[in-house]
């Protein structure tokens, strides 16, 4: 999956810039899914879910086409991104996410020191000449759109220490400068790879070899086993 965030002062052109590049990676026929962050609120419409949410921490609503969740706490990223599966995530937002690249929205010159921090791939704003695109330019959007599926990526929250960086912070820029690849990530490339309901489950180094040496210790001992690929169903 493909990943990127949008960052920038209120104002600064997030949400226009993200729906824009929903649509044009959408018109390439990929699923895109969209986690804004909001320090205002939720503003919920009147509606029957609504009134549920008032008394209630949890309420789904179910219909044909879509499912409505209400969570009445924080969750975090990667707990939203369990219920996602589709090809490109963009998250609004979150400036202190430091494991994903980044189009970093500019009002004016002088938030650029404060928001590039390394993890930028873009800078964009309504100013023509203060970012490298223009947020309401068709071209630049359709060039950013190919460039979130060039670089778009987001490291597991791990910090496992396993790879020749000191954190996911450290690796993701380095991918980002060009210096590095996914495939540093030992999560990426595990001895043993889970998935639950059709989504991969991250594991640390540790933990994927502990897996896969407990499963290779168990299976070794039944008539029939030999070295091969391995594949165990659990419905």
């Amino acid at each position: 999956m493909k990943a990127i965030g949008i960052i920038g002062y209120k104002k600064s052109g997030k949400t226009t810039l993200g729906v824009r590049l929903a649509a044009e990676l959408a018109q390439k026929g990929l699923a895109v899914g969209v986690i804004k962050h909001t320090v205002e609120g939720i503003d919920l419409p009147s509606a029957d879910s609504t009134q549920y949410s008032h008394v209630s921490g949890f309420v789904a609503v179910m219909a044909q086409q879509e499912t409505e969740i209400i969570l009445k706490s924080e969750q975090k990223i990667d707990e939203i991104m369990k219920y996602f599966n589709g090809d490109v995530l963009i998250i609004e937002g979150f400036k202190d996410n430091k494991r994903l690249p980044k189009i970093v929205c500019l009002r004016e010159e002088s938030e650029r020191k404060d928001l590039c921090d390394g993890l930028e791939i873009a800078t964009v704003s309504f100013e023509k000449e203060l970012g490298d695109y223009d947020i309401l330019n068709d071209a630049h959007c359709r060039t950013l759109a190919d460039l979130i599926m060039e670089k778009g990526f987001i490291l597991p929250t791990l910090d496992c220490g396993k790879c020749a960086y000191t954190s996911c912070e450290a690796l993701a820029k380095a991918i980002v400068s060009g210096n590095t690849t996914l495939e540093e990530c030992l999560s990426f490339n595990p001895p043993i790879a889970i998935k639950v309901d059709d989504k991969d489950l991250a594991l640390n180094p540790f933990t994927a070899n502990f897996c896969k040496n407990t499963v290779l210790g168990m299976l070794s001992c039944l008539k029939g086993y030999k070295k091969g690929k391995i594949t165990i169903q659990i419905p």
